[in-house]
Parts: structure tokens; sequence; C-alpha cells
């Protein structure tokens, strides 16, 4: 394939975004706009610069040196949410995750200005913060207090979360009401019954503080379809946070560790209950080209989300009757992302009495996107009512997400708009079902 890029950039490889970027990915793009109904900023916008065609346009362009990276090319690319929609509706079968993620990462690193070292909430909430358990729980310890005593449902009630400024105000308004999250995993659980697999479970960051109770029903979930659950100890953030907010050597680090953490001769799969964390390690073999690549690649050989692994193993029909109307919403980084679709919508359909009805625009993205509703609020918000309207549409008594940062902006959207509407995982409502137990 002919090299297209021009004879003289106008920018040197050290300040090219994209000059690492293989050329023939971006030919693979035939410009033909079937992506285009598929892009949510695209979708909201018309703007032909918001959309998958126009970006790769964009990030070429700039690749070869014949465009300059200006705050308006920027703000282009920034708007993506990375959903990966463009991939499932792509016919010529673009990865356009590996086209946008090591542009921005590029982008990111070689981006010194004193704005950046300024920012403090990447610096210290995003970079620091989220991605360690123990620091994180500290950090929501006084709003979790505030919750507890009702204060913080009644400012939620009278919209005075909004008048927080800023990222911090973003942030507080998503945290879900407290449930009872339960003790940490112990290290081993066996199978019930005859013992099919030997699974590990990853728990993640922000998974584990807002959702262990999440965590424990996935655990007794794989224990009824005859797992024995391995929960190592070491293991820590999947890295994510780090590598969407540019630093991929943090984000290195943090897969690194948990390579460490996992023995893989030991297990059959590690499992992952939410789908950021599922597709990041999933792509673990794709980000970084070094003397671990090897071992990085055969660890995301043996990831698996949660209802992947149930559908594989052929699950134990539940027998608990859930009387509820429930609509499921795709994850990106499950449906587009991981191409885990039909799985979790068959083992809802064997839960007995639940009607699980089609979402309009489930693959649609709700507006999370990892941190994006907290850098890109406004578009957020316009995706998050375009979920509540569909929601409403259907008239769901229940929303299911695979995934923490839907759920987050999903159960904020409908607590605002939709009272009364219960946002859960699914997993969550298996493991009622299969203890004969209502959802609360």
């Amino acid at each position: 394939m002919p090299d297209s890029r021009p004879d003289q950039p106008n920018e040197s490889t050290e300040r090219n975004p994209g000059a690492a970027i293989d050329a023939a990915l971006f030919q693979q793009c035939v410009h033909c706009g079937l992506c285009t109904s598929a892009c949510p900023t695209y979708t909201e916008l018309g703007d032909e610069n918001d959309g998958p065609r126009g970006r790769i346009y964009l990030m070429q362009l700039v690749s070869e040196g014949r465009l300059e990276l200006t705050p308006t090319v920027r703000r282009h690319i920034d708007l993506c949410l990375d959903c990966r929609s463009c991939e499932t509706a792509c016919p010529s079968g673009v990865k356009y995750g590996r086209l946008v993620e090591p542009f921005r990462l590029a982008v990111e690193q070689s981006d010194d200005g004193w704005l950046k070292r300024l920012d403090w909430f990447r610096q210290v909430f995003l970079l620091r913060v989220f991605p360690y358990r123990k620091r994180l729980r500290t950090a929501l310890a006084p709003v979790r207090f505030a919750q507890r005593m009702g204060i913080f449902g009644t400012a939620e009630r009278l919209g005075l979360l909004r008048l927080i400024p800023g990222r911090i105000g973003q942030m507080i308004g998503l945290l879900p009401p407290p449930v009872k999250s339960g003790p940490r995993l112990p290290e081993f659980l066996p199978a019930v019954g005859r013992r099919r697999a030997r699974v590990a479970m990853f728990l993640g960051c922000v998974a584990d503080v807002l959702f262990r109770h999440t965590h424990w029903a996935t655990a007794r979930v794989l224990q009824q379809n005859g797992c024995d659950v391995v929960v190592p100890g070491g293991q820590g953030c999947c890295g994510a946070i780090h590598f969407h907010c540019g630093d991929g050597d943090g984000a290195r680090r943090m897969a690194d560790v948990n390579l460490a953490a996992f023995d893989l001769d030991d297990v059959d799969a590690i499992v992952v209950n939410h789908a950021g964390c599922g597709a990041m390690m999933k792509e673990y073999g794709l980000h970084w080209n070094d003397a671990q690549q090897a071992a990085r690649e055969r660890f995301a050989a043996k990831v698996k989300d949660i209802h992947q692994l149930l559908d594989e193993l052929g699950p134990v029909p539940p027998s608990g009757r859930i009387e509820a109307v429930a609509a499921y919403h795709d994850a990106c980084h499950l449906t587009h992302a991981q191409k885990v679709r039909e799985a979790p919508r068959r083992l809802l359909s064997m839960i007995p009495g639940l009607e699980l009805r089609d979402l309009p625009e489930s693959e649609i993205c709700c507006g999370s996107a990892g941190t994006y509703n907290l850098d890109q609020p406004a578009m957020a918000d316009r995706l998050a009512r375009r979920k509540v309207e569909n929601i409403r549409r259907s008239g769901a008594q229940m929303v299911l997400a695979a995934n923490a940062g839907c759920l987050l902006q999903i159960g904020r959207a409908v607590r605002r708009h939709l009272p009364g509407v219960t946002v859960m995982h699914p997993i969550d409502l298996l493991d009622l079902s299969y203890r004969n137990e209502q959802p609360g």
C-alpha cells in the first residue's frame, strides 16, 4: 500500500500526535458515512466534524502535517465519546478506537501547557484518587455521611447540587444512594454443586467502592453456576482512567500490577462485571510495545465479561419470579468494544416473570464514557436526557446496565426526571432471582 504522507510535513514527528499511527488504519476508512447515524455526537449536532468520518479525516490531516492541531480541531476530537459505536456500524471494519485513543494519548503527552499543569482535578482526583479504592472511599466519606443523614437527598431534590460548580459538582451529583455493600470479598468462594470452572474476579476501583454489592451478586451467581471463585489480592485499577486522561505510563503500571496479581495458570478465566474495565483489559496487548507485551496478550485472552462467561458455560436457570417490566441498555464498551450484545439479554430472559422490553436507541451512549460526563457535561447531559426519554417511551419499571459509568449517569438522570424507575446491574437482578428475592 503506497505511503500517503507528504514528503515534507509541517510538523516534526515529535510534535505530531498522529505520527506513530499506522497510515493503513486511516486508509481503511472509505468515507461511506454509514457510521454517522450511529454516532451520538453527530446525531445530536449534525456536524460532519463531530462524526467518526469527519474525525478520522481531521486526524489523518494532522498526522500528515497538512492541518494544524488548532483548538477548534482539538475540540472536535475531544467531543468524541470513544463509545466505538462506529466500529459496530462500519462495513469496512475500521478500528476507530485504535485511531482516536493513540491520537488523544499523544496529544495529551505533548501538551505541556500551564493550564494542564494547573488542572488540579485531573492531577488529584482523576489520577491520584479515583483509581485507588482506599483513597476514593476516604474522599467520599463526607458525602456518604450527608446521604445517610438525609441532607444529600434533600439537596438533590431541591436542585441545590447543581449549584456546586465545575467537575466537583458533576462528580457529586453522580453518586447513587448508599446501599449495603457488604464486607470485602474473601479470597476464595467455592462452587455450588458440581464444579464447572475456576475463575478469578476482577474488582477494579470505582466499581468496588460504589458497586461492591454487585461484586457480591456476581460471586454468588458464579457459585450457583458451578464456578470456584478466586479473588486475588494485590489487584488494582484496570488503568482505563489513566489511559483516557493521557497518562499512558500510569496506565501501563496499573496493567502490570494486575499481571502480577493474577495467576493465569490457576484459572480458566478472569471475570469482569463492568464493561469499561473489561474492554480496557481485553486490549492490554494492544497499547504498549515492550518486553511485557506477550504477557499482556496472554492476560487479555483470559478476560471475559460475566455475561459472556455464563452464556458460554450454559447458565443454570434461576427459579425466583420477578414480576417487573425491564429495559436493557447496551453499555458501549460491552456491545461495541467487546461485541457482547445478546448474552445479557439471553440471561435476563431466563428470569421467570420478567418482561424484557426493547429500549429505543439502546446502543446509543448515555453520555458517561468514563470521565466524559465530568469533562464534557453539556453533551453528556444532552445524551442523558435522550436516554431518559427513551426509557420513558419503553414503559420500563427498571433499567439494566452492565457498566459503572452507565449506572451512575443513567441513575442521576432517572432520579431527576423519572423518579420511581429502578436502575441496576443485570447480574444484581439475576442474583435476586437465584435467591428468590425481590428488588428493594
